[in-house]
């Protein structure tokens, strides 16, 4: 690794900065907890935490200003988060600061968390009012039956967002719910609850009434239970053992619910790939937020007619790597977030090592920079006995593997559980979208790691297996948050026998009526 930068200071993250967005936490019930900036171990903040009477409070004002709310305008709802996007962009400088201090990430990185927030608020504003428009299909009968159907919004959403993309998750799953009428309880991480009531501070400024949008505190395995008896919706990001908790208390509930998952994503590089242009991609899809991304690259699989050109090119532009968290653009890599964390890196690479794997790049971890830096690693010769074959590190750490065809590829990339998200490299856009549909992944990206799917924000994202249920981005990620009703008016006669006429009659008279219809190709 270059040399590093030193570690990060607070920045925006001013005490009164910190105090005025605790004020906007529905909490204060519970004993507080202290978090700790990654990069220097200080105290950023003593967090209130909500209790049951908390969280009860916080969905009661949610519901309330949710019935208001649903009575605004569409467009209006929308204007919202176009002001919001713009605050967003004009303000980032505050945010990429409170971002880094609360998960050690480099600034580059947390700018991707700008990024996804703009892009959303900008496509949700633009195409709620069409999607949330009244729709007018054919009736059973036409003309004499008049069909109407209306979007109408759940109610209050609860979303549990992660603490490795704080400001992504938490606010990129609430805006479409929002717009569509909807209240909104979050529970950000503890660690990163800054960020998430930075961003509820941010909405308010840019219109967003007060109390529609409730940030309650507490780790999910306390308050989760209680969000989720209150809901009229989950949305869900984070592991798998916990989504299928969630999926679980969600339908004893009979209430919808979307989770996003685990992945042990794979990188294709094809025998007709440009092997220089995909190392120079994959040391990005595999080291954004120092690996702790859920569709980050963790297995790569290269011909081996380019196997020698991509490794080499890939480990160098990996070793050239600068690590460190100040607050600017000067760095590639930042920290890892908890000790959890780098104990799971750790674990997996010295298990692997201890089993015969190679390291040809990191392997270290360097507390020099700050308790829970990990050089971003890459491994071969890794079998399926050591844990980092299967299971998720979550962390810098990626392995590649050498096939001696595109076919082996594919059905390596498909040996796991899980389905979030896929790489595959070729010259050709039409061959590589033709082994990109062989791959169980939600979201296959073609010359590209993540960002081109991701960022994408008019196309479904999500997994499939134990990647998790459900679509957040695209139409989808905005109907889910409504439920569709259909108000059907019938007109001067009724569905049924006219005076006079014999069931057996109406039988044949709607028989004849279907056939015409069919060859007349009306729906």
């Amino acid at each position: 690794m270059t040399t590093a930068q030193r570690p990060a200071a607070t920045g925006a993250l001013t005490p009164d900065v910190v105090e005025r967005l605790l004020a906007r936490a529905a909490a204060g019930g519970a004993p507080a907890v202290t978090v700790h900036a990654p990069v220097t171990g200080e105290a950023i903040a003593e967090l209130p935490q909500s209790s049951a009477a908390d969280i009860e409070a916080a969905f009661e004002r949610a519901r309330a200003a949710q019935r208001q709310w649903a009575k605004v305008p569409v467009r209006e709802r929308a204007a919202v988060l176009r002001r919001f996007h713009d605050l967003v962009l004009a303000e980032q400088g505050a945010i990429l600061d409170i971002v880094q201090t609360e998960t050690g990430k480099s600034r580059v990185h947390a700018f991707d968390e700008v990024g996804d927030v703009a892009v959303n608020s900008r496509y949700y504003a633009a195409t709620a009012p069409k999607l949330l428009a009244r729709r007018n299909p054919r009736g059973v009968l036409p003309v004499l039956t008049d069909v109407q159907v209306r979007q109408r919004p759940k109610g209050v959403v609860a979303v549990i967002s992660p603490w490795n993309y704080p400001l992504a998750l938490a606010v990129s799953d609430a805006l479409p719910a929002l717009v569509a009428g909807n209240a909104v309880v979050g529970r950000p991480d503890n660690q990163t609850a800054l960020t998430a009531l930075w961003a509820v501070d941010m909405a308010v400024r840019a219109g967003l009434p007060e109390g529609l949008w409730q940030i309650v505190l507490g780790r999910g395995s306390v308050i989760g239970g209680e969000m989720i008896d209150r809901a009229d919706y989950v949305d869900y990001t984070g592991s798998s053992a916990t989504g299928r908790t969630i999926g679980r208390q969600a339908g004893e509930r009979l209430i919808g619910c979307s989770l996003e998952l685990g992945g042990k994503n794979p990188l294709l590089v094809l025998s007709d790939a440009d092997p220089v242009a995909a190392a120079k991609t994959a040391v990005r899809a595999s080291f954004a937020s120092a690996g702790q991304l859920c569709e980050s690259m963790e297995r790569i699989y290269v011909h081996e007619s380019v196997y020698d050109r991509f490794i080499g090119e890939f480990v160098t532009a990996v070793k050239d790597m600068k690590l460190g968290a100040p607050l600017d653009y000067t760095t590639d890599m930042g920290s890892l977030t908890f000790s959890r964390q780098l104990d799971t890196v750790r674990a997996h690479v010295d298990d692997a090592v201890a089993k015969g794997a190679t390291v040809l790049a990191g392997g270290v971890h360097r507390p020099d920079l700050g308790p829970y830096f990990y050089e971003p690693t890459v491994l071969t010769d890794v079998t399926a006995e050591m844990t980092v074959y299967r299971e998720e590190t979550f962390g810098p750490v990626v392995s590649v593997y050498k096939v001696a065809d595109d076919d082996e590829a594919v059905a390596r990339a498909n040996d796991t559980p899980y389905g979030l998200n896929a790489s595959v490299w070729s010259r050709s856009a039409a061959r590589g979208r033709e082994f990109a549909a062989r791959i169980n992944a939600g979201s296959v990206n073609v010359n590209e790691g993540f960002i081109a799917a991701w960022g994408s924000a008019d196309a479904p994202s999500g997994g499939v297996g134990i990647s998790g249920t459900g679509r957040r981005h695209g139409p989808e990620g905005l109907l889910k948050y409504v439920d569709t009703q259909t108000i059907a008016v019938q007109r001067m006669l009724p569905i049924a026998p006219l005076p006079g006429m014999s069931e057996a009659m109406w039988a044949k008279t709607m028989t004849l009526y279907f056939r015409v219809m069919k060859a007349l190709r009306q729906k």
